[in-house]
Formats: structure tokens, sequence, C-alpha cells
């Protein structure tokens, strides 16, 4: 008996090895197969894909980026953001314990891939963000029984919505939002989904129809977004049972009614949009969803006042109520709030005060109350915490004093507060070019004093001081100015001749000032100026012709002033819709197209107009006195010897010119090569190539900062850097220009300067680029006293400039292929765009690497003289030695 015992045993031994070694068999199978069917998706889809960098045959794919395993064997693969286009392959659901899938972010353009039928324990399935197109498949109910969370928002889908949606029984969030889908949307069948938690089916081109009653059984839903899905009729009380929603937008719709009282008890809401629709009546007085974070009513009709409740919501950050019919004066304890960022209430009929804490209590960002009957003064505190970037408070009846808390107020960008009448000296430092980020200041129409300053920030691009009493000189500076208004003012002193620092003003008003001098000639560098007003000043001297060389220029009032001598000839050449240059002291002929009663002339005692051209009481010019005979006949003598050499000069002229056709190509024959969209012509580069234009020089060639029109919509600046004359360009030369075009016209990243063109001929060749505002590093870092900027770049802004030239050098080291060598990376190479955001340029001494033992690998040390980049140190020593 014991013997058998012991043969038991060994036995019972034996087959747990066994079926041990056939589980571990079948483990280390398993981990094969997923293995190479994982390679195989590689080999579909390419290995251009970031993600895939890490996939390979040598390592574990468990560890592979975008692959998650439990216990050895894969059950996740997320690859979103990959560029992917080719189908999602059969082998994907060969991968039997798949149970979570994210493909979104990438360029899928097929139909709804049935093929993931087959993957059948999916449980997490996101294909949201492709170009998914067509219908989706009536049997939709085929993917995996296990299902629980189906994104496919942000595609390109259309058609029905198909019933069989509502019979995936585990379905707890449902995203079909922004796509093309019509007609009626199964509201019944989605209902049953008694487990769903978030549902979106916004913005879909749905026949109007009442929000469904149906959806009241949805007890579970956190998240419900209704938008923009042409709903009609009010919101059933039936919603009344969804007690847990944390989300409730229901916004852009044609939703009628009063906003029911229970919304604003729902104790887990945190987002309420429900603006653009045609809601009337009051808000609700007992405000309890104590959760609130952000409340969005605008544009609708409400009426009344705004609650109270509404300032006892301590987590509320946003709040919109602009564009109704909202009346009573703003809750003082709206002030009190701690987490308040952002307040529009504008186009209301609101009156009394802004609440007197307004600004102290939270980070404050933006503040728009305007076209309003508000009064008093703005609170003391309202940029305490220099957060605010927006204050729009104009068309209202302010008074006294700006806050003293503006006066550091550095990261405002827009301050509009006309119309109203606000006292006192403007704070100085917002016009402090340490203000980087102003620029819009509409302040016109109040009683502001102050001294203006001669030089704005280089972001101003839209100023109106109109009726203040600012005095000082016209400015001199603002870079980026395209709107300048001033009227009715104290400047004085002349208008400066260098006009290059605000080059790119397209409406300039100065009018009812005291300004002396003449108009300079250098006006014509305005080359974009489509309105000038300089009437009512003491403006004297003569009108400059180079005012007919600006082809823009449509509306021009020089009148008041003492401006005398002759219209110049070249104000034929505009095309004015306005011309004012009455009460002057001008004299002569009128221009024969200005002869016209459409253009204001008069009270210039000295004008005159020719016999068959007759306007208003002008006089008519008197005619030339006959040369008397002997005159005449010593005058055609000399014509006659003048026409002689002239004929002869222009046979030796005409036989020069043809021998140099002959020995040289017509360098206006320009041919434009172009890497993006754009719509200006070479033309609009070439006439841009002046003096006045000129910003700087390189190793090889000047650059230049030149405005182009652009039809589409409005113009821009370009930088463009014109290499010196062919003919003495040095094979080196040669070699940067060839190299920044061929890099820069094949690469495409943020953090790379782009170049939009190549424009060359026979003697010369401009490279066309985006203009970067702010210009250099280098210029910020090393040469701030002379730009005048009194504040250095701080330690935020210097740090997003590092990741920002470190995403640019990562991309071109690991993004290219094959790879590229910038070689010349320096402060002055890196240009900052109007956010200070980084970009990498001057691309002429980089190199693309080729693989190992290529003649064109890069074999040199490249780089400005006195400068070494540390990872070439190395290389360095190895070349000397």
């Amino acid at each position: 008996m014991p013997n058998n015992c012991c043969v038991s045993f060994f036995v019972f031994i034996a087959i747990l090895l066994s079926l041990q070694h056939k589980s571990y068999a079948q483990s280390t199978n398993q981990t094969n197969d997923e293995h190479q069917i994982l390679l195989g998706l590689v080999q579909h889809w390419g290995r251009n894909s970031p993600a895939f960098s890490s996939w390979n045959s040598t390592s574990a794919h468990c560890n592979w980026e975008g692959v998650a395993c439990t216990n050895g064997v894969v059950t996740a693969i997320s690859l979103q953001n990959q560029s992917f286009i080719k189908q999602i392959p059969q082998s994907l659901c060969l991968l039997k314990n798949l149970t979570s899938l994210n493909l979104s972010y990438n360029n899928f353009s097929t139909s709804f891939p049935i093929t993931l039928y087959n993957c059948s324990n999916l449980s997490y399935l996101d294909l949201s963000n492709n170009f998914f197109v067509g219908h989706l498949p009536d049997d939709i109910n085929s993917l995996s029984v296990q299902l629980e969370h189906l994104n496919l928002s942000t595609n390109s889908f259309t058609g029905r919505i198909p019933p069989s949606i509502g019979w995936l029984p585990r379905l707890k969030s449902l995203l079909l939002d922004t796509n093309g889908f019509d007609g009626s949307y199964p509201a019944e069948e989605i209902s049953n989904l008694a487990n769903l938690e978030v549902l979106t089916l916004a913005n879909n081109p749905f026949d109007p129809a009442p929000m469904p009653e149906e959806f009241g059984k949805l007890t579970h839903l956190t998240y419900l977004w209704l938008s923009n899905m042409s709903i009609t009729g009010e919101i059933p009380v039936s919603l009344s049972n969804l007690s847990n929603l944390n989300l409730l937008a229901l916004s852009e719709n044609k939703i009628r009614g009063t906003i029911p009282m229970w919304i604003w008890q729902l104790k887990e809401l945190q987002y309420l949009y429900m603006y653009g629709n045609n809601f009337t009546g009051t808000i609700s007085t007992n405000v309890t969803a104590m959760n609130l974070v952000e409340i969005d009513l605008s544009i609708n009709i409400l009426t009344g006042t705004i609650p109270y409740d509404f300032g006892k919501l301590t987590n509320l950050t946003l709040l919109f109520l602009y564009k109704n019919q909202l009346h009573g004066s703003i809750p003082p304890n709206i002030g009190l709030l701690p987490n308040l960022v952002d307040i529009r209430l504008f186009n209301n009929n609101l009156s009394g005060a802004l609440p007197p804490e307004l600004g102290k209590h939270s980070l404050l960002g933006n503040l728009e109350v305007a076209n309003n009957n508000l009064s008093g003064e703005l609170p003391e505190g309202l940029c305490s915490n220099r957060k605010l970037y927006d204050i729009v408070v104009f068309n209202n009846s302010f008074s006294g004093k700006l806050p003293a808390s503006l006066d550091g107020c550095y990261l405002l960008n827009n301050l509009m507060m006309y119309n109203n009448n606000f006292t006192g000296e403007f704070p100085k430092t917002l016009w402090s070019v340490v203000t980087n980020r102003l620029s819009t200041v509409l302040i016109q129409n109040n009683n502001f004093s102050g001294t203006f300053p001669t030089q704005l920030p280089w972001n101003f691009t839209r100023l109106d001081i109109s009726n203040n009493r600012f005095s000082g000189p016209v400015p001199t500076l603002a870079g980026k100015m395209k709107v300048f208004k001033a009227a009715n003012n104290i400047l004085s002193g002349e208008i400066p001749w260098d006009l290059t620092g605000i080059s790119q003003v397209t409406e300039l008003d100065l009018s009812r000032n005291q300004i002396t001098g003449s108009i300079p000639m250098t006006i014509g560098v305005l080359k974009g100026l489509n309105a000038l007003n300089l009437s009512g000043n003491q403006i004297s001297g003569n009108i400059p012709a180079a005012f007919g060389f600006m082809s823009v220029l449509t509306i021009l009032d020089l009148s008041s002033n003492a401006l005398s001598g002759e219209i110049p000839n070249d104000f034929n050449k505009l095309r004015l819709n306005f011309l004012n240059l009455s009460m002057n002291q001008l004299t002569g002929e009128i221009p024969i197209l200005l002869q016209n009663e459409a253009y204001d002339l008069h009270f210039n005692p000295g004008l005159c107009v020719s016999s068959k051209h007759v306007i208003g009481n002008f006089p008519i010019c008197r005619a030339r006195a006959h040369l008397n005979t002997d005159l005449s006949r010593r005058l055609i003598a000399l014509f006659m010897v003048l026409a002689s050499i002239m004929l002869l000069g222009s046979a030796v002229g005409g036989f020069v010119l043809l021998w140099r056709e002959k020995h040289r190509q017509d360098p206006l024959q320009w041919k434009l090569t172009p890497f993006h969209a754009f719509h200006f012509t070479e033309h609009d580069i070439l006439s841009g190539l002046s003096e006045q234009n000129w910003i700087g020089s390189g190793r090889s060639g000047k650059v230049y900062r030149i405005y182009v029109a652009d039809i589409a919509g409005p113009g821009r600046m370009v930088a463009v850097k014109k290499i010196w004359n062919m003919q003495n360009l040095d094979e080196n030369l040669e070699k940067d220009f060839l190299a920044e075009v061929k890099i820069l016209g094949e690469i495409r990243h943020t953090n790379i300067v782009q170049l939009l063109c190549c424009i060359s001929s026979s003697e010369v060749k401009l490279l066309v680029y985006e203009y970067m505002e702010n210009g250099s590093l280098d210029r910020w870092l090393h040469q701030r006293e002379r730009m005048g900027a009194s504040a250095p770049l701080d330690w935020p802004a210097r740090l997003q400039i590092a990741i920002d030239t470190a995403r640019g050098l990562c991309y071109m080291h690991h993004g290219c292929s094959p790879a590229i060598v910038h070689r010349d990376v320096k402060s002055a190479n890196i240009l900052l765009d109007p956010e200070f955001r980084a970009k990498i340029a001057d691309f002429g001494l980089a190199r693309i690497l080729l693989k190992a033992g290529d003649p064109e690998s890069v074999s040199a040390i490249g780089g400005t003289f006195g400068y070494m980049p540390p990872g070439q140190k190395v290389l360095a020593w190895s070349c000397w030695s």
C-alpha cells in the first residue's frame, strides 16, 4: 500500500510539471505571435511614425511606446497623432486580449473600419479626430459586447446614426459630436443605454426637433453636450432627473422659454453653457448649485437682474451674461469671488458702479462691460494681482482717474475705454516699451491728459487718443502701428523727418492739434497709408510730390493749415475718394484730375483752372505771353541742334544696348519658386528693396523688411534676404544659398522659420521669409539698451525660448529624414515672434547628415568666427589633429 501511494505521488508531480511546461510553451508562443503582429503594424503603416522608433525585433514589445501589457500579453495600444493614412489592418484584431485601442488624431479617411468587429474583447475604442467618411454601418452593434467607451467625434461621418448604436449594452460613453450626421437621431435607442455617463451629439446638422424627453432616463449621465444640433422648443421637465450632471451644454440651438429652476439646483453641476438660444424671462434668484465653475448664458433675451447668489459661487471662474437685456446693478459680492478670472457683461442695460473689490481677491484676467449705463470710478484694485490682460469698458459713464494698480499692469493686451468721462494723467508705464503685450489702446472721447511719448511699444497696432488733452511731440517709433488717431489734442512740434519707425501705419489722423513746420518729403515712406488727416494745424511749406507715389492713399485732408506753392502734378496718379485742401495758401493751376467738384480746394485764393475744366468759382489761369519772333528763330535753331545730338546719341545707345543684350541675360527676368501659399507677387517684393526698408546685413547679403499687400485679406510684413551679386559670389556663399533653400523649402515645423519663396534672376537671388516682429534673441540679450527696452526678458520667457529652440533642433536631428545639423546655433540666429515664441533661422551653414561614408556627410567645422557649439568641440580636436 505505501508503494502505491509513492507511485501515485510521482505520477501527480509528473502531470503537474507537464502541464506547467505546456502552459509556459503556450505563453511563449503567444508572446512571439504578438511580437510579430506588432512588427507587422510597422510594416503596414511605415516606420516614419514617431512611436515606431522604439519598435524593433530585439526589444520586448511590452516596453514599446504606445503598447501596454497585462501579465505579459498585449491589452492596450495607444498610437494617437502618428499621421497614419493607410486603413486599419485586419491583423490588429489577432491580438486576442486587446481591450483598449486609441488611434485618434491620425489621418484615416476610409469608411468605418468594420475589421474592428473581430476585436472581440475591446472595451475602449477611440477613433476621434480623423477623417473617416460615409455612413456608420447598420450593424455597428457587431462591435465587442464588452465595449464601454466609443469615441467617433470630429470626423466626417454622414447620414443617420443607426439605431443599433443603442444595442451596445455596456456603453458608458458615446461621443458622436462634430461630424456630418443628419436627419433624426435614435433618441429612444440611445435612452436605453442605462449605464451611459457621457453623451455628445453636438455640432451635427440634424433636422430641427425638440429635445427628447427620453433622455431623462439616462440618470447616470455626468456629461451632456447637445450644442449646435437644431434643438427647438423648451427644455423638458424629464431632464430634471439628471441629478449627476457635471456638464450641461445646450448652446447655439433654438431653445426658447425660461431656464428651468432645477438647473440652478444641480449639486454636481460645474459647467453650464446655454448661450446662443432664445431664452427669455429672469434668472432664478435661488441658486444652490454651489460647485459651478463656468456659467455662459450670453446671446439670449434674458431680463431682470443678476442674481445676488452668483456672488456666493466661490468656485466660479467664468461668468458670461453679455448680449441680453439685464438691468440693475452688478452684485457687489461678485467682486469677492476668489477664483473669478473672466467676466463679460457687455451689451446689457446694467447701471451703477462696478463691484468695489473686483480684482483684489482673484487673478482677474478679462473684464468686458461695454455698452451699458455703468458709472463711477474703476475699482482701485482692478489689476492688483497683475494678471489682467483685457479691459473693455467703452460706451458707459465711468469717470475719475484710472486706478493706480494699472500702473504696473504689464500683461495688458487690449485697453478699450472710449466714450466715457475719465480724467487725469494716463499711466506712463502703459506707454513704456516694457509692456510688450499691449497692442490696442482706444481711449478717445475722454478727458485724459499727460505728455505723449516719442516712442511707443513695438506691439502697438491700434491707438486712438482723439478728443483728449495729451501734449508732446508726434511719435517717431511705433513699429507695428496700423492705426494712429490723435485728433483734437495739444500735440506740438514738427512732423519728424524719419518716418520709418511708423512705416506700417495705414491710417493716420493728427488733425486739430498744434503741429508746425512742413510736411517732410519722406512722407512717401508710408507706402501702406490709406487715410491721412493733418487738418486744423499750423503746417506750412509746399505739399511734397511724394504724395503722388502713395498708391493706396484714398483719403487725404490737409485743410485749415498754411500750406503754400502749387499742388504737385503727381497728384494725378492718385485715386482719391476724399480730398480736402481748403483754407490754405496754395497757388497755380489745379492738376487736371483734381478739377472735380467732389474735391474741396476752396479758400485758396491763388488756385486757378484751365479753360477746358472749370469747377466752382476758380478763375481761369492766364495764358502765357507769346515769345517774340527773334527769340523763336533762335529757339528753333537750338532745337534742331539738340535734335541732331539726340539722334546720334540714340544710335550709339542702341548699338551699346544690342551689344550688351548679346553678352548677358536680362536681369529682370525673374523666376519665383513658392514653398507656401501666399498672394503677393515678385513685383511686390522687388519694389520694396529700398534703403528705408533695410534692417541689417548678414555674411551673404542684405536683409529688408517689406510690407506686401494681400488680395485675400490684410497685408503682411515679410523679411527678404538679398544675396550679393551672383557674378561676384564665391563658391562658399553659393553653397550657403543652395543649402538654405534646400533645407527650409522642404521642412515644416512651428519652431523653424518659414521660407515662403525664392525669387532669382541671373544676377540676384532673394529669399522671402515670414517676418519675426521681435527680432533676434541676441537683440534682447545683448542690445537691450540700444533698442530702448527698459527691462530684460523674464525667466519664464527665457525658458520658453529655450524649449522652442530645443524643439526645433530636435525636429532637425530626429524628425527629418535624413537628419539636418544647423552648425551655427547662436542667439543671433534665434528669432522671436510677437508672443516671444522662438524659431531657428539662418541655415546657410546647415548640412544634411547622410549615411556613414557618404562624401557629402558633415566632415568640417561650421559656424560663426569666435563661436563653437559645445557638441562640436570634440570634432574640432579631431580635425586639428
